[in-house]
């Protein structure tokens, strides 16, 4: 077969041996850690696709567990209880198989929960800049801390109060408003040179 068609059928090849021969094998997990729309999920998803690992993202496992959205949890129990389910849920994720990891907003800031990730994974902080968050967070209203005042003051404000904490994760990945795709690469280079073969 020659053309066009050929062509997409070596692409799809290739890609396929990528997955199958990932660059890396990881003993732990990969944990993203950062603020409410730097692209945790996005880029977890992605980045998990090309280390062959599986992906989980940490809010929805703390829905399956309790039974209910993050927000109906935040504002039936306050953020005390849902902090206390998110380290109890993420301690259990992180004692199985490795895989990258999606966590909180501010899983990362509770102390405990910090001290399990430096022993157990490899943490990434996905840092974006103010206006880079505030046009991902304000396309859909369903982060709990954000409903409590001005959007963008309150992002500001945890901007403050996290970014000295989110920077003693193992890996710092400056991110902006390019393709996620970019931070995978990013990502990737980093484990490879802290994780030679």
């Amino acid at each position: 077969m020659t053309g066009p068609e050929s062509s997409d059928v070596g692409v799809r090849n290739e890609a396929a041996a990528a997955l199958s021969d990932p660059p890396l094998a990881l003993d732990r997990t990969v944990a993203l850690v950062g603020l409410m729309g730097s692209g945790k999920t996005t880029v977890g998803r992605r980045l998990a696709r090309v280390l062959n690992m599986s992906f989980v993202d940490a809010d929805d496992e703390i829905e399956a567990a309790a039974g209910q959205s993050v927000s109906e949890i935040f504002s039936q129990h306050g953020e005390p209880e849902f902090r206390r389910g998110e380290r109890q849920v993420i301690a259990r994720l992180l004692s199985g198989t490795p895989h990258v990891l999606a966590t909180g907003g501010g899983a990362f800031i509770d102390p405990e929960t910090r001290a399990l990730m430096k022993q157990r994974a490899i943490s990434v902080w996905l840092k974006a800049p103010l206006d880079v968050l505030m046009r991902r967070v304000t396309r859909r209203d369903h982060r709990p801390l954000l409903k409590l005042d001005d959007p963008k003051s309150v992002m500001a404000r945890l901007m403050e109060q996290r970014y000295p904490i989110y920077a003693e994760a193992d890996i710092t990945i400056e991110t902006g408003a390019g393709p996620h795709n970019a931070a995978v690469d990013a990502i990737l280079a980093a484990l490879k040179e802290r994780f030679p073969a």
